[in-house]
């Protein structure tokens, strides 16, 4: 064995093992990386140097931001006021609060872009109202973790930024306005499987449609949905980067949570910046770590063999699609998802490439895999999250959420083999895709 193939072993081999053993995934990138370099033969003050490569980035500014802004405006009552306007939007349907809790989703989750703040702020009000009105409490924890992933697709989301780092010379305007459709897509699958399973069971509907009524809660929610506008248009509209867009919604999300709103006092809001630190610290530190891990897997030339090693598989771009979601699906099962973004995507782009993906339509569906990941035993964090919110089982809630799952691998499938679900907004725009 060549002295660059035992290394390959040992960085790769090693990592695995580690998050097998359920090391901290942290602990598992640094050590891993370490003992790489060591079996390289090189100084050990690379990976320091490495590690403030990886976050010496303008860009990767953005991320303590949009994750600043999630916490203020998920812990400002803003839940509420956007469960009331999905409400009188799709509560009407059969199964009308399994609709409510998957529109919520998609407008709770371009606020907060997190699938965890999604499935703990919406779910602690949801499951527990669903359940009230004869739903089964594992149908909606599995409604409410489901749905929650299309808060990692719709902007501005911190792992769309992390991706864009990663990948290199992509827009997160682009990739942002590539988010829109994809989570739509999502959010109709999901609705569209809820409704069989609602008619199935004979749920309960709701009261019917009203216009004024949606008026009205769309005058009360606009505050909120604002922030949204503010990120999207600002980044698209060429007003400001996506990090000086970031750090402006962070001063409008404390004035609407605080001043319009009133879900937060002072005290509130100190503890939210504790959480926002917890957070961040975690993600940085991943951050810091994948730079060194990354500049290894180039050194190994590990890249250019995973593309040969796929592409020997099948010359076939559909087979070699399929291969590629489906190693990003058993990643998102064993890892978590920011992780897999900065070591998965420069392995899986260059492949992507080849056989004609879009990097930004690469970039989403590698944001679907892991949020199909995140709801995937054994390291599922929306999974565990919503079991604990429901106080249910884990192995009762993942065999109710079977059926969602088969809805989200066609949403999968979709936006895989039909490129224009991601490319069409962004080109409309004037993006280069």
């Amino acid at each position: 064995m060549s002295g660059e193939n035992l290394s390959t072993l040992i960085l790769l081999g090693s990592f695995l093992v580690m998050v097998f053993l359920r090391f901290p995934i942290a602990y598992s990138v640094g050590i891993s990386t370490v003992l790489c370099l060591l079996s390289m033969g090189q100084n050990l003050t690379v990976l320091p140097m490495q590690m403030v490569k990886g976050v010496w980035s303008f860009s990767l500014m953005a991320v303590p931001f949009f994750i600043t802004m999630g916490v203020l405006m998920g812990s400002g009552g803003i839940s509420d006021k956007l469960i009331a306007l999905a409400n009188s939007l799709v509560g009407w349907m059969r199964g009308g609060l399994a609709m409510v809790n998957i529109v919520a989703s998609y407008f709770f989750g371009g606020i907060s872009g997190s699938a965890s703040a999604d499935t703990a702020s919406l779910g602690s009000i949801l499951i527990p109202m669903m359940v009230d009105q004869g739903y089964d409490a594992d149908f909606s924890t599995a409604v409410t973790i489901t749905s929650s992933c299309e808060g990692l697709l719709v902007p501005p989301s911190h792992n769309m930024v992390i991706y864009c780092t990663t990948a290199g010379g992509i827009s997160v305007g682009a990739l942002f306005m590539a988010g829109y459709l994809p989570g739509a897509l999502l959010a109709l699958s999901l609705m569209v499987g809820s409704y069989i399973i609602s008619v199935k069971r004979n749920y309960p509907k709701g009261e019917k449609f009203s216009f004024m009524g949606f008026l009205k809660q769309l005058g009360t929610s606009f505050w909120a949905l604002a922030a949204i506008l503010i990120v999207v248009v600002g980044v698209v509209g060429g007003v400001f980067t996506a990090t000086e867009s970031a750090a402006i919604a962070v001063i409008y999300s404390l004035i609407v949570s605080v001043f319009i709103y009133k879900g937060l006092n002072w005290k509130g809001v100190w503890n939210a910046l504790e959480s926002c630190i917890d957070t961040l610290a975690i993600v940085l530190i991943l951050i810091s770590l994948s730079g060194a891990f990354g500049y290894c897997l180039t050194n190994l030339h590990v890249p250019a063999k995973a593309a040969a090693l796929i592409t020997g598989v099948s010359s076939n771009p559909v087979v070699i699609a399929l291969l590629i979601n489906l190693i990003l699906l058993v990643l998102g099962m064993i890892m978590d998802m920011a992780p897999i973004i900065l070591i998965a995507t420069p392995i899986l782009l260059p492949v992507a490439q080849s056989i004609g993906i879009s990097p930004i339509q690469f970039g989403i569906m590698v944001v679907l895999n892991c949020g199909i990941g995140l709801l995937t035993p054994p390291v599922g964090a929306v999974l565990f999250i919503g079991s604990a919110v429901a106080k249910r089982p884990m192995e009762k809630v993942v065999k109710a959420t079977l059926p969602f799952y088969i809805c989200m691998l066609i949403a999968l499938l979709l936006i895989t083999f039909i490129p224009q679900i991601s490319l069409w907004l962004p080109s409309v725009f004037g993006y280069t895709v």
